[in-house]
């Protein structure tokens, strides 16, 4: 049944990928135009040029698009990507496995910062009721601010600007793991701890090996969604500091005014953040248990 179920769900994501592709091919399939190239303003050759559309010696009944790639040419250039990932021809001409790799690295430091404050603060907060109430106010009114809305102050104050997105994406990353955590470490039965005083379990071991096991599932959730706003926000944190990463990438390219190889780092952020998150999901399967 479950090996039907999963077959169904393939097939399914399949046949709507090939729906898409249809759409997109045909949305962006040439078209006839018996407009000459004489009739063409300065400024509409100018912008033909730069997007690669043929601007000398265009007949009537020429055929052209609005430059927006086709699934054939979105093809080759993916091809020509992914066939030499790690080449460094200098600061805007990295591969885009380079520039992966820097914004993975980005987003592990600030992430990694954000966990060794968050779950220890959470712990704390979540076995101290009126800990959790004095914080909460400033939880929530830190909590809604936009990381991009740091950037100005970690650029002035840290003067650094790949550490500045570092910065973001820890601001970023903390709450919802200091949030579930507190939750989690609150929320577990009191029954348990009941028996592992009465049994005289130390504080510490009893963090480790009650409350620990019990709150897990709520904290790896924390951290599963601080994983993916981190993935979210570092894209445009890049775009603002520059240099190197996926986010630059992404800016440099459409300053270039390449569709394609924006499409294309588009793709790798959705494919990266989807690995990402599978990897939290099987860690959550694994600290999950049946009661």
């Amino acid at each position: 049944m479950k090996v039907s179920f999963q077959f169904r769900a393939t097939l399914l994501s399949v046949l709507i990928l090939v729906v898409l592709l249809g759409i997109w091919q045909v949305s962006t399939a040439p078209v006839e135009s018996g407009r000459p190239v004489a009739a063409m303003t300065a400024a509409e050759a100018e912008y033909a040029a730069l997007m690669g559309l043929p601007v000398e010696g265009q007949a009537s009944g020429a055929q052209k698009n609005d430059g927006f790639p086709t699934p054939s040419q979105f093809g080759a250039v993916a091809l020509k990507h992914l066939s030499a990932p790690f080449y460094d021809n200098g600061p805007n001409d990295k591969g885009i496995g380079i520039q992966l790799l820097h914004s993975l690295a980005r987003v592990a430091v600030g992430y990694v910062l954000a966990m060794a404050v968050a779950i220890p603060l959470g712990f704390v907060i979540g076995m101290s009721p009126l800990l959790y109430k004095a914080l909460d106010p400033f939880i929530q009114v830190l909590k809604p601010i936009s990381p991009l809305a740091w950037m100005p102050i970690a650029l002035y104050t840290i003067k650094d600007s790949s550490v500045s997105g570092i910065f973001v994406i820890f601001i970023c990353s903390i709450w919802p793991m200091l949030i579930n955590t507190a939750f989690g470490v609150a929320g577990v039965r009191k029954d348990w701890l009941n028996v592992a005083r009465t049994l005289e379990v130390k504080p510490l071991r009893r963090a480790f090996k009650v409350i620990l096991p019990a709150a897990a599932p709520t904290i790896i959730t924390g951290m599963r969604i601080s994983m993916g706003i981190a993935w979210l926000v570092i894209v445009a944190a890049e775009m603002l500091i520059g240099g190197t990463g996926i986010g630059y990438f992404v800016w440099n390219e459409w300053n270039n005014l390449s569709l394609s190889n924006v499409i294309f780092a588009v793709l790798m952020i959705g494919v990266v953040g989807m690995m990402l998150d599978m990897m939290f999901a099987q860690l959550q399967k694994k600290v999950t248990y049946a009661e």
